[in-house]
């Protein structure tokens, strides 16, 4: 039944049909929905898959945790060139120029692989000195660069996989890559448990059980979206995959930003293990694990974030804008009051929280006082969340790159340089509070006004000349 609903109310923004409030909060709930527990069910999978790794020893979590953050760098290039094509994607079917979509579909698949392998190219070159040059001791810099090694060679199967996914939502199918990414994370842990314990492969099988699950499952994402996909099969229909000017054009004017954002939150995040990092070993630990804890706040947001890039683009596809402003006020109105619930529940069981975590009890005490600071950001960090994913939807990432920089860098990182050394890992909590509430108002601000709908993502007379020269 809900299948059948979202295909009529999609086909109502697209029909330019008037859409009542009701109808506009039905949509977005049925396309939410699947994303968020996908979300949940990936974070979910994550902390299983942690502990595994944790089950081996100190020196194997501390090797994988070493090269983290650069794992996330080469998967933020990975999402924002996605993202390029899949808002394209967006905007045509909202149009209802699905031979247009089919168009970036077949071209953006090509781009992301080739960029994928370049990307592999360079974790590959790296996976040897990054460990040392991150400043891990010598006891885990081998298992750490092999897990590097291995996550880098898989990362062309992660990447394309990623893309049909992203372009299957874009195109208002969010139950497949929804149940997509459940299933990778199952068969992550799978694949964990035999290459890790039974075949005691250790590290390097945690890599490996991670990869093998990304091929699994990103096989299939490119088989549904090229062969099943009712919007984006491609089946009898003659086309090239080989990327035009224009596409790569369009594309970079979307992807250019969000790998700025990329780097930019990335770099920020390090300088903030640098400024915590002398505070001592309970400090970090109950940094890092209260961090965790508060994933279970905002991660259903991001399930948002996704339906939202999806609604704003299709509705600004179809000449909406009236429309696309309703789906931004309604999608971070749902993000605020789920993750406000959430981090209620979290200030009041914060300490249960960190129990789950850590046996620690000075680790438990401080990271259940940090946990409750970070509960009176929720509000405005889930509009912040959401507020992002409208933007992309609208082809609008620069400024919100750089508002996002402005806050991080000058907000979160400039008072936690101030406050953390008076009053240890509170102060930085403090600091990260402030600046979640100040971002939100940000986007607020941003989403006020209609300059984040004007950009351009697609010239769709070029495109109709260019179907006429073929």
């Amino acid at each position: 039944m809900a299948k059948g609903q979202k295909d009529i109310l999609l086909g109502m923004i697209r029909e330019g049909q008037r859409m009542s409030l009701g109808q506009q909060v039905r949509l977005a709930l049925i396309l939410s929905l699947p994303a968020i527990l996908a979300q949940m069910s990936s974070m979910l999978m994550q902390y299983i898959d942690t502990g595994m790794v944790g089950r081996l020893g100190a020196n194997p979590s501390a090797s994988i945790g070493l090269i983290s953050t650069s794992t996330w760098i080469l998967g933020g290039f990975t999402a924002g060139a996605c993202s390029g094509f899949s808002v394209q994607i967006a905007h045509l079917c909202g149009a209802k120029d699905f031979k247009g979509a089919r168009k970036i579909l077949r071209e953006g698949l090509t781009s992301v692989l080739t960029l994928s392998f370049f990307l592999a190219a360079v974790g590959i070159a790296l996976s040897s000195p990054l460990p040392s040059w991150l400043g891990g001791s010598p006891e885990i810099t081998t298992d750490a660069s092999k897990y590097f090694l291995i996550y880098s060679a898989f990362i062309p199967v992660g990447a394309v996989g990623w893309a049909a996914s992203a372009m299957l939502q874009a195109s208002g199918n969010m139950k497949v890559p929804s149940i997509m990414y459940t299933a990778m994370c199952a068969l992550d842990v799978i694949f964990n448990y035999i290459f890790i314990f039974k075949c005691g492969m250790g590290v390097t099988g945690a890599a490996l059980g991670t990869g093998l699950s990304e091929l699994v499952t990103s096989a299939f994402a490119v088989w549904y979206v090229l062969m099943r996909s009712k919007e984006l099969n491609i089946k009898g229909e003659k086309g090239s995959f080989i990327p035009k000017r224009r596409t790569l054009n369009n594309a970079w004017g979307i992807t250019a930003p969000m790998w700025l954002q990329n780097v930019i939150m990335r770099g920020a995040y390090v300088m903030s293990t640098i400024i915590v990092a002398p505070l001592g070993a309970i400090a970090i630990a109950a940094n890092a694990f209260a961090i965790t804890a508060e994933s279970f706040c905002y991660m259903p947001s991001y399930g948002i974030l996704e339906a939202s890039t999806t609604l704003i683009g299709q509705s600004i596809g179809a000449g909406r804008k009236d429309v696309a402003k309703r789906f931004s006020r309604i999608t971070m109105t749902m993000g605020a009051l789920i993750q406000t619930f959430l981090g209620i529940l979290m200030f009041i069981f914060s300490r249960q929280l960190m129990g789950l975590l850590s046996v620690d009890p000075g680790v438990v005490e401080l990271g259940a006082k940090v946990l409750r600071i970070e509960a009176f950001a929720e509000t405005m960090y889930a509009i912040s969340i959401v507020g992002y994913g409208c933007c992309v939807g609208a082809g609008d990432t620069l400024m919100p790159s750089l508002m996002n920089f402005c806050s991080m860098w000058i907000v979160r990182i400039g008072l936690a340089a101030i406050l953390t050394p008076k009053m240890g890992l509170q102060g930085y909590w403090i600091a990260m509070c402030f600046e979640l509430n100040i971002r939100g108002i940000l986007f607020l601000w941003r989403l006020k006004g209609d300059k984040w709908m004007k950009h351009k993502v697609v010239d769709r007379e070029r495109e109709e000349l260019e179907y006429a020269e073929i």
